[in-house]
């Protein structure tokens, strides 16, 4: 994890991954009590012991290197050796490991769609905040027709919405662990501990275990993370290209100590934005290698695990971070309607040419010979900057008094569903 990009709740998480570890060897040993099989004092005793030290640990692990047995003699150094023994009984490194893993990746997914919501709402609010603002559409990064700035918040709205989908189905996925042993058949420990430690941790129990989890979970949830991490790429680029020094139609907010560059005192540059738009490759690049990681050798391999040490902490770091700073960025976003009018004029008037199209169209023109009358009136006008109502009426045309608004007049139905957007619960 970079500290430059983890939130304080995510850096406790996953720091407490050790604390986790305990909580899985005590609930697995409260089970065994349950049945009879650990004595309950030997579980008192696990209970009083403290979480061994990260450096401990590491100590350990220099002579070993092996990093669950490092932490179990830790561990045990603080629990009496009649109770010590019973520490662990039945179990595999990965009974420990996956199902506690399976809590963290849960508990990080539910911070990650907090922040997703929150950025819903955000992006909502100030959709309808704008619903009537008029803006220039752009296709191919031309002016195309006017549309409305709470028209574009509210795709992105949308976006994030259905990103929240598909991140509910994936924390479904990974909230699962597994306590079955060397290769899955519980040969040394009833089922009844994997139950009852899952249930304890609020996970669901992987259905058919080989030694470890099943990769694809991993998988779809980084898919998950990084199509998010798209979303919010796709809004922040949106974003770049408005706050262009030609175009000024937005910008990031200010701190009053401000300043854009080292040598250019003038610079306000859109480095918020840039920033999530480079986080959104690192998860792209994340969810590849989780995909990478399905395929293990038989019952388990090892060639998984270095890589899941970087990537699923990053990538949740990540996507949570980028998420809540692009709440904060569209929540305090300057908006200028002024500029966003003026350059709906730009083009002197070609912006409405479909709408000419249409009524020639109507008025019962052909197609073709309509086209061509509209199109030549529009190269004239690109050619000379002459407003094109005047170039078409020297052809007979009339454009009559168009305005943006001649293109919202069904706007209200997509406004219908945004209202029902801003409906649903953070």
């Amino acid at each position: 994890m970079i500290s430059r990009y983890t939130l304080p709740e995510m850096s406790a998480l996953w720091q407490s991954r050790y604390e986790i570890w305990v909580r899985v060897e005590i609930l697995a040993s409260e089970a065994q009590a349950k049945l009879g099989v650990v004595p309950h004092s030997a579980v008192e005793d696990m209970r009083r012991a403290p979480v061994p030290d990260s450096a401990r640990i590491a100590e350990i692990e220099l002579d070993r290197d092996h990093e669950v047995l490092s932490f179990l003699a830790a561990y045990c150094e603080g629990i009496p050796d009649e109770s010590a023994r019973w520490v662990h009984l039945g179990m595999t490194s990965y009974d420990l490991v996956d199902t506690a893993l399976g809590h963290i990746l849960a508990t990080a997914t539910d911070h990650l769609l907090t922040a997703a919501r929150r950025l819903r709402r955000v992006l909502a609010d100030r959709a309808a905040e704008h619903w009537n603002t008029p803006i220039i559409g752009r296709t191919h990064g031309m002016h195309a027709e006017p549309t409305t700035f709470g028209h574009k918040l509210a795709g992105f709205a949308f976006a994030v919405d259905r990103s929240i989908t598909r991140l509910v189905a994936a924390r479904e996925a990974v909230a699962v662990g597994t306590i079955s042993g060397a290769v899955g058949t519980y040969a040394l420990i009833d089922p009844y501990v994997e139950q009852y430690v899952c249930q304890e941790l609020g996970l669901g129990v992987e259905p058919s275990p080989s030694q470890v989890v099943a990769r694809d979970r991993h998988a779809q949830l980084l898919q998950a993370v990084a199509t998010l991490g798209a979303c919010v790429e796709h809004l922040a680029l949106e974003l770049r290209l408005l706050q262009r020094t030609e175009v000024r139609e937005v910008e990031e907010p200010r701190t009053a100590g401000y300043q854009g560059s080292s040598a250019m005192p003038h610079k306000r540059n859109p480095t918020g934005s840039e920033r999530l738009n480079g986080l959104s490759r690192l998860l792209r690049g994340h969810a590849n290698a989780a995909v990478e990681n399905i395929a293990l050798w038989h019952e388990r391999d090892l060639a998984h695990q270095s890589v899941e040490r970087v990537i699923l902490p990053d990538s949740l770091c990540v996507g949570h971070y980028q998420a809540t700073k692009a709440a904060e960025l569209v929540e305090n976003l300057v908006v200028f309607p002024e500029r966003m009018a003026a350059h709906i004029d730009d083009t002197h008037g070609l912006v409405y040419s479909s709408t000419v199209l249409a009524d020639l169209l109507t008025g019962g023109m052909e197609r073709e010979k309509a086209y061509r009358a509209v199109q030549a009136a529009a190269n004239n006008t690109l050619a000379t900057g002459e407003y094109f109502g005047s170039t078409l009426a020297k052809e007979g045309i009339d454009l009559g008094a168009l305005k943006p608004e001649r293109f919202l007049r069904h706007h209200d139905v997509i406004r219908t569903r945004l209202e029902q957007l801003r409906e649903l619960e953070d």
